[in-house]
Order: structure tokens, then sequence, then C-alpha cells
């Protein structure tokens, strides 16, 4: 069995984003050679997810303004968190519905989609560098 880990690297000008990120994650599967496996892609930081869905301005809005009102960044004097002197005590709570991390199959050389699929970082603590997890396994 082969292994093969990437670490991407993500810099938002804003505090929140959802950037398309497939077309890294299968360029890393092209690199790693393997055709038959599993494919992990993880947020590497406690603020920040990676999800999959389907890449449509649209949807990304409306996840916009759902985790706004689940988890609305003002008052930041709302968060218990925020007391040790962060302001992103609604971003944790973010991250947590959209979660950490996807697996995908790898099949014949390719990330094994359904229609529509793709894979999405997504950031709610922006303005700073943070990296996302690529590891992959198989033959």
């Amino acid at each position: 069995m082969k292994s093969y880990r990437k670490e991407l690297w993500f810099s938002t000008a804003k505090r929140h984003a959802f950037i398309n990120i497939t077309r890294e994650v299968e360029a890393c599967l092209q690199e790693s050679g393997i055709r038959e496996g599993l494919a992990l892609v993880n947020a590497m930081h406690i603020t920040a997810s990676v999800f999959i869905n389907d890449d449509e301005p649209g949807l990304h809005q409306d996840y916009e303004k759902w985790l706004e009102r689940l988890a609305p960044h003002e008052p930041t004097a709302q968060y218990q968190h925020n007391r040790t002197g962060e302001d992103n005590g609604d971003a944790h709570l973010k991250r947590q519905i959209m979660g950490r991390e996807v697996m995908v199959a790898i099949t014949e050389g390719r990330l094994d989609f359904g229609p529509w699929e793709q894979i999405f970082y997504g950031e709610f603590d922006g303005r700073r560098k943070k990296r996302v997890l690529v590891k992959i396994i198989g033959e």
C-alpha cells in the first residue's frame, strides 16, 4: 500500500470564505500515483472546515446566512470563549457544524464523486495562513 501526504495553504482576505479545492486535491491524487484507495482531506485549524457540496453561488450565500443565524459573530460578548481575548467564538461553532474533514473514494485514479459534488475549504476566521491536510492511501 502507498501513502501520500501534502499540506495545502490558504489565506483569505475576508473573515469568511468558501474556496473550491477540488482541483488541488485532484492534483494531489495525480501526484500520488494511487489508482484505488481513499483520500482524506481535513482542515488543520479549529476555525476552518472541509466539506463536500455543490459549487453554486446561491447555495454558498445560503450557507453564509444560515451559519450567521446559528452562530452570529456579533455581539462577540455572547461567547464565553471570547473572554480569553479572542473574537472568534462563532467560528469554532461554524466549523463544528460544517465539519472538519471529508473522505473520498478513489476509483481508477479519480475521485469517486456523485453528481455535482466538489470539495470546499470553509474559512470562518480568516485573514491569516491556514492549512488543509491531504492524505491519500491505496494502491
